[in-house]
């Protein structure tokens, strides 16, 4: 009987143990796991920016990791040059910035970042007609320069973005001739 008494106490005591461990709040999020999931987001690759981006429209799973979501998109340069969607490709840039300048790890990053950033442009003007690609890929060039060299996409000219508007003006009248 004796033994009985301590299986069911014992039995009891992992129930009660179970319960606790059910109801306690999840653990913290580590820095190693904050940065494993910053870099996912934040590769070359069309997956890593559909990763990315699918969390931005869904934030709630992420909330423990406190990341930041601000954005100014593309600075002071147009975020949509002659129409080109260039936002999205600048939000997730800003991200990968913000973020890693809050973890103190954005100089090892930053190459990494910029190379990002002009894929995803890449893949953007990859959308658009072979007529006006050309054009939206120097605007591209232009945008990864700028935040190469400078940091931000801010250091845009409104001369790079009219040489790109007359080499778009002048390939759709080249085909609309044809």
């Amino acid at each position: 009987m004796p033994r009985r008494l301590t299986t069911m106490l014992a039995s009891g005591a992992l129930a009660l143990l179970a319960s606790f461990a059910v109801a306690s709040p999840a653990a913290a999020v580590t820095p190693q796991q904050k940065l494993s999931v910053l870099s996912s987001w934040t590769q070359t690759s069309a997956s890593s920016y559909n990763s990315w981006n699918s969390a931005r429209v869904n934030r709630a799973p992420w909330a423990d990791y406190n990341f930041n979501w601000s954005t100014d998109y593309c600075s002071s340069s147009p975020d949509n040059p002659l129409g080109f969607t260039f936002n999205l490709s600048c939000y997730r840039h800003d991200f990968g910035y913000r973020n890693y300048k809050a973890v103190g790890q954005f100089s090892g990053n930053k190459a990494r970042l910029d190379n990002a950033f002009y894929a995803d442009l890449k893949r953007v003007c990859a959308t658009y007609n072979a007529v006006v690609r050309p054009a939206c890929n120097s605007l591209a060039w232009t945008y990864y320069q700028a935040v190469n060299i400078f940091g931000s996409v801010a250091a845009v000219q409104q001369a790079d973005i009219d040489r790109a508007a007359r080499m778009k003006a002048d390939a759709e009248a080249r085909a609309a001739a044809r």
